[in-house]
């Protein structure tokens, strides 16, 4: 259920990609200022994960989830109903916090379901949601686009995620005993040092990826000569190789986590690199769209679950921090990325600010290798009633 909401956040934050042309035609603005959708997005999620964790901490984690689809799913139905600019750039943020707020509920209910040996795994699996998204949703979505304009995926992703909202209401379980959460003591476990460590390399990573990403379409066009029916292939080879990086590496994570990190990192700022002389042709430009999904989102799993083990009794508050943290990525990323594709660099500037970002990646992930990542057991920020769930009186966190 938590992959399914996933799998459409992930579309609507990435199909903006694939949807460029479209939408800098129908609302008459520009490539690069288009590109403004995806970066008022990640500035959405930047904000509204954390404020959203806080604002919705006592409220039960289902009833979260719910409210969190229905707005998303409003957001989406403004935004294909106007012809501004401006409204559909004010939809994304809401949607994006929307978005922030399903992700800081729903990575806590998977990393506590699996528990902590094997949150990694768990963490792909609720990404593989993401990554699908771009196996499936982004393509498809991008190709649909070209047959009824932007507005169509925009009102399949209202619809799809309204119906998500009634299946989770209908299938996820309610929790039966009331938490008493402590903000409190979720702002005291954030002075770990190890997980701002974790949450920069979410950061960069997905700022050098995305720096790339975001401007693929005019690249494969314009520079490899691929036609535009052409371009969701190469989506979904990218797509292709992140639920690769998600899947396999998540496994790989639970057990070396910073050299599956390290590796990862610095082949994510390699392929970019080799995007610049090997574009031209079309493809070694599909081949390094995959590496590029494959070497990215590997390293995402590993350290948003080393990031909630170092969180220790803050699990909520950090998850979205973590979503923070990846998303001020995505916008100083495409920021810059947009920026470049301006400039004399043109086509070969995104790929080449991605490069430079991916790289930044490794100087917290050296530091992590050098600190560690054991830490002891985890306790929660919540405290249950005992007396509601077994008669007996609750014993303290040292005990539980």
């Amino acid at each position: 259920m938590l992959a399914a909401g996933t799998f459409l956040m992930g579309t609507t934050e990435f199909v903006i990609a694939g949807l460029l042309p479209e939408l800098s035609t129908d609302l008459d603005v520009g490539l690069s200022h288009a590109g403004l959708l995806i970066t008022a997005f990640a500035v959405g999620m930047i904000v509204g994960a954390p404020a959203m964790a806080a604002a919705t901490l006592r409220l039960p984690r289902r009833r979260t989830l719910i409210l969190a689809l229905t707005a998303f799913c409003l957001g989406h139905a403004v935004a294909a109903l106007s012809g501004s600019f401006a409204v559909v750039l004010a939809a994304r943020v809401v949607t994006a916090l929307a978005t922030g707020a399903f992700w800081s509920v729903g990575a806590v209910v998977a990393t506590t379901a699996a528990g902590p040996r094997n949150s990694a795994r768990a963490m792909g699996l609720m990404i593989g949601g993401l990554t699908l998204a771009n196996v499936i949703g982004v393509p498809v979505g991008s190709f649909a686009g070209r047959l009824t304009g932007w507005r169509g995926p925009f009102w399949a992703l209202a619809v799809l995620s309204g119906l998500a909202a009634l299946f989770i209401g209908r299938f996820i379980p309610a929790q039966e005993q009331r938490a008493e959460v402590s903000l409190g003591a979720e702002v005291r476990a954030l002075r770990q040092g190890r997980l701002w460590l974790a949450l920069s390399a979410a950061m960069f990573i997905m700022g050098g990826v995305l720096a790339t990403y975001s401007y693929i379409t005019p690249l494969l066009t314009e520079r490899a000569g691929v036609p535009e029916g052409a371009v969701p292939v190469v989506l979904i080879a990218f797509g292709l190789g992140a639920l690769g990086g998600t899947t396999t590496r998540g496994r790989l994570g639970d057990r070396r986590p910073m050299a599956t990190t390290l590796t990862a990192a610095a082949a994510t700022a390699l392929v970019p690199l080799l995007l610049i002389p090997l574009s031209a042709n079309p493809l070694t430009a599909t081949v390094l769209a995959f590496l590029m999904g494959l070497t990215g989102f590997t390293v995402n799993p590993v350290v948003t679950a080393l990031a909630m083990r170092f969180a220790g009794d803050a699990p909520t508050l950090t998850s979205a921090l973590s979503t923070s943290a990846f998303n001020t990525g995505i916008a100083a990323g495409s920021a810059i990325a947009g920026t470049a594709l301006e400039s004399s660099l043109g086509l070969t500037g995104p790929p080449l600010v991605g490069a430079g970002i991916a790289v930044l990646t490794l100087l917290p992930l050296t530091a992590l290798a050098v600190l560690g990542t054991s830490t002891p057991t985890r306790i929660v920020a919540q405290r249950t009633s005992a007396l509601e769930q077994t008669g007996e009186p609750a014993r303290s966190p040292a005990h539980r």
